[in-house]
């Protein structure tokens, strides 16, 4: 028998879950490839079934999904398909997570707290992902959670862009929400030139969810327009109340830039009338029309997903996109 030639080659395979597809199919435009055709629908009970409608053995697997509300469904949904890839034998599965879920439960407040954001990703490693790709960690320590390599990509570049564009020729400071975040804003005071910083001391009852109370600005904020910076907005409070105690303090105009609108509750209502002149978000979660507003300028993150997608197929440095 004559021995077989084989000519490694790669193919790179695209998936999407079914919580945000137009991010997806906006991703798979820029790399210019299809999303694969795929088979997914709920049982009466609830269970979830997903099929490839096409062959993925030997490809290298992106799977993207969001983790958007109904939350758990949609973790659900990607560790089936990171399943369903494995035991179809595809040659290496990257799991991209635009938003992580689970990630503000990253520590013990309390005894007999679960430290759920270490559970998602050993769920996924059972499951058989080989990497984790995700966009702006509530905190960097999460990235050691996994047993392999871990993208963090960062918003940052794309939300600096609009405000030098926009807020650029004004004086302004940049403000972190609370003091656990202010080596993320001193970060972005870097990348807009040495702006000064400020943050807002809170308190927050771990007791109860959802809920923090502003109590002083710690630094100069007056005449300035405020850049408030945080990775996320859920109900909208904490972010709102911020805004309101940087006007209080003097500050000339507060816009609001988080990576995330996870949007709970009463937070379209909050940001529509708070004081802030705009809210500038990514499209990380999908925002339903009855969630935008006025003020709202929605961002889309699919470049920077489609280049570090192309780094890691091709081999390259994904820490290069931030340099």
């Amino acid at each position: 028998m004559s021995s077989l030639k084989r000519t490694p080659t790669k193919n790179l395979m695209l998936f999407s879950g079914r919580t945000h597809p137009v991010l997806a199919e906006e991703v798979a435009n820029l790399l210019e490839v299809d999303l694969v055709p795929t088979t997914a629908y709920d049982f009466a009970n609830g269970e979830i079934y997903v099929r490839f409608d096409e062959s993925v053995r030997g490809c290298d697997a992106f799977v993207i999904q969001s983790h958007a509300a109904p939350i758990n469904e949609a973790i659900m949904e990607q560790l089936i398909m990171v399943d369903a890839l494995k035991r179809a034998s595809a040659k290496r599965i990257t799991v991209i997570q635009p938003f992580y879920g689970y990630a503000r439960q990253d520590k013990k407040h309390l005894g007999r707290e679960p430290i759920s954001a270490r559970l998602m990703a050993d769920l996924f490693q059972a499951a058989g992902a080989d990497r984790l790709m995700a966009v702006d960690l509530h905190t960097a320590q999460i990235q050691g959670y996994f047993d392999g390599p871990v993208d963090h990509l960062m918003a940052k570049p794309i939300l600096t862009r609009y405000v030098k564009k926009k807020y650029g020729q004004r004086p302004f400071a940049v403000v972190s929400p609370d003091a656990g975040r202010i080596k993320v804003a001193e970060q972005w005071a870097n990348a807009l030139g040495g702006a000064p910083l400020a943050f807002i001391h809170k308190t927050r009852d771990v007791t109860r969810p959802n809920e923090t109370k502003a109590n002083r600005v710690v630094g100069d904020v007056a005449g300035r327009t405020c850049i408030l910076v945080d990775d996320l907005i859920d109900t909208g409070g904490t972010i709102v109340q911020a805004a309101e105690a940087l006007m209080a303090d003097g500050a000339e105009e507060v816009v609001i830039i988080a990576t995330h609108a996870v949007f709970s509750g009463p937070a379209v209502d909050r940001l529509k009338n708070s004081p802030a002149t705009e809210v500038i978000v990514t499209n990380t979660l999908p925002l339903p029309e009855d969630k935008h507003f006025d003020k709202l300028t929605v961002l889309s993150i699919a470049p920077l997903l489609a280049q570090a997608i192309a780094a890691v197929f091709e081999d390259g440095s994904v820490t290069s996109l931030f340099r």
